[in-house]
C-alpha cells in the first residue's frame, strides 16, 4: 500500500484547527465557567489575534533565515485569522445578542471599542477576498498597498483588546509588545533599505 508524502500545508492546516476543537471540547463538557457565552466569545478573539501575530511574524522569520516559500503559511495563516475573527464576530451577534439588530445598532452606538474591532475586521474581510492569486493578479501593485493595511488591523485590534477590559491588562500588553516587536522590525528593514539605497545614489561632484 502507497503512503502518501504529508503536505506540510495540510498539516499546518490541521493545526490551526486545534484550537477550534479544543473550543468544542470544552463546550461539551461544560468547561467555560458560569458566563460560557462570554468566555466563548474571549477566547474566540484571543485566537484571532494570536493568528493575526503569526501571520505578521511570518516575514520576520523569512527574513531572517532566507526561507523561501512561507508565502502560502502567511496565506493560510491570514486566513485563519479571518476564520476566527469571523466566529468571534458571530458569537457578539448570535450568542450575545440573539441577532436582535436594533440592540446590537445600540450597543455598537454606545460601546467605542466595538468600533475598533469593527475596523479591524473590515481590514481582515478586505483582505481575505483579496487572497485568491487571480485577485492578487488583477489588483496589480495596489494589491500589496492593499495588504500593508494589515499594519492598521493589528493595531485596531490591540485598541479594541485593551478598551474593553477593565480588569487584569497582563494579556493585551503581551500582545502589544508581540506587535511592537514584529512592526518594529519591518520599520528598522525599512530604514536599512532607504539606508542602502542612499548609499548607492552616485553624488554628483563640482568640477
Amino acid at each position: 500500500m502507497l503512503h502518501k508524502k504529508l503536505n506540510p500545508l495540510d498539516i499546518c492546516t490541521a493545526l490551526c484547527l486545534i484550537p477550534l476543537l479544543w473550543l468544542a471540547l470544552d463546550i461539551f463538557l461544560d468547561k467555560l465557567g458560569a458566563n460560557a457565552v462570554q468566555a466563548l466569545h474571549i477566547r474566540l478573539g484571543d485566537w484571532s489575534l494570536r493568528f493575526l501575530c503569526l501571520t505578521l511574524a511570518v516575514t520576520p522569520v523569512q527574513t531572517l533565515t532566507q526561507w523561501r516559500g512561507l508565502s502560502d503559511y502567511r496565506r493560510l495563516l491570514g486566513l485563519y485569522t479571518f476564520f476566527y475573527a469571523s466566529l468571534h464576530l458571530l458569537a457578539y451577534l448570535w450568542l450575545d445578542h440573539g441577532l436582535q439588530w436594533p440592540i446590537i445598532g445600540i450597543d455598537i452606538w454606545q460601546s467605542s471599542y466595538i468600533w475598533f474591532g469593527l475596523a479591524a475586521y473590515i481590514i481582515i474581510f478586505m483582505l481575505a477576498i483579496t487572497t485568491p492569486k487571480l485577485a492578487k493578479k488583477r489588483l496589480g501593485k495596489s494589491w500589496k498597498k492593499l495588504h500593508r493595511t494589515i499594519y492598521y488591523a493589528s493595531v485596531l485590534a490591540i485598541v479594541h483588546y485593551f478598551w474593553q477590559l477593565k480588569g487584569n491588562l497582563a494579556d493585551p500588553m503581551l500582545y502589544l509588545l508581540i506587535i511592537m516587536c514584529l512592526l518594529g522590525f519591518r520599520l528598522l528593514v525599512w530604514v536599512k533599505s532607504r539606508y542602502l539605497f542612499g548609499l548607492m545614489i552616485p553624488v554628483k561632484r563640482n568640477k
